[in-house]
């Protein structure tokens, strides 16, 4: 598997696809890129197709430090320069939005499009720390799987957890939230609630932006997206029946039609 030292860690990626374009996939806390593998799997053929593991999760290093988002951010931004992918497509899923959104703002010079998923532009909302918090000592201390059950219901929608039919692939994906590197899990957990906010900045944001959310999010709830599409001028925003914290697993054919859609409209206007 390949793997990139950038600004201080060695980052595991993986390249697939051919296109004139790429697109650059930025995945969510307690995840990997392997979340966006339905979205690979459709988008392959016409687009070059990167995927990355940030600090502490899936298969790249659990480094003593870095897990704030502006580190981040600085992994993401030289990633994409090293992979020679400017500008991209940045697909974000919640922490992956936090990147992204940070990019747009700072450095829109690496963006062709930003697509938003599950994300917010404000900090961790103060009544969500303390048990997260206290979910992050357990998970650190005894282990990831005695919290898998109380954080399922905040990664996932109701329709998804209660489909009898889907029972492998939810045991999967908790399975998958388990084999977590605990130490690197722990810190990049605190690195999402001790974020800052970029509210004040949206306004900067000049990249073309979609912005996708479940209609069943508890995590980041829609109302925070329209806030975003509100202060980001032009920005298109989608809302994803029956999707929680995780649409790309859980809705993925309606968010690659949103996605492809959006894409389709980019290339249409150059």
């Amino acid at each position: 598997m390949p793997h990139l030292q950038v600004n201080d860690a060695n980052i595991h990626y993986e390249d697939v696809g051919r296109g004139p374009e790429t697109i650059v996939f930025s995945h969510g806390l307690l995840w990997s890129g392997h979340m966006f593998h339905n979205q690979v799997a459709a988008f392959k053929d016409r687009y070059r197709c990167v995927t990355f593991d940030h600090r502490g999760q899936g298969q790249s290093e659990v480094t003593s430090a870095g897990y704030d988002m502006d580190t981040l951010y600085r992994d993401a931004a030289a990633l994409i320069e090293a992979l020679d992918c400017v500008p991209c497509h940045f697909v974000g899923l919640s922490m992956g939005g936090f990147i992204g959104l940070r990019l747009a703002i700072r450095r829109p010079d690496l963006l062709k499009s930003l697509i938003l998923l599950e994300s917010s532009a404000g900090p961790e909302p103060q009544e969500n720390i303390p048990r997260y918090r206290l979910l992050n000592f357990v998970a650190r201390w005894i282990g990831l799987r005695p919290v898998a059950g109380r954080v399922m219901p905040i990664m996932f929608g109701e329709k998804f957890l209660n489909d009898s039919s889907r029972s492998d692939l939810k045991r999967e994906w908790q399975e998958r939230l388990i084999a977590n590197d605990r130490l690197g899990i722990t810190r990049a957990t605190t690195g999402v609630i001790s974020r800052q906010g970029v509210t004040d900045h949206l306004d900067k944001i000049s990249t073309p932006t979609l912005i996708v959310v479940g209609d069943q999010d508890v995590a980041t709830v829609p109302a925070k997206s329209k806030r975003m599409h509100e202060r980001i001028a032009d920005s298109e925003m989608v809302i994803i029946p029956g999707a929680g914290h995780t649409s790309t697993v859980e809705e993925p054919a309606a968010v690659n039609d949103a996605v492809l859609a959006f894409l389709k409209k980019q290339k249409s206007e150059d």
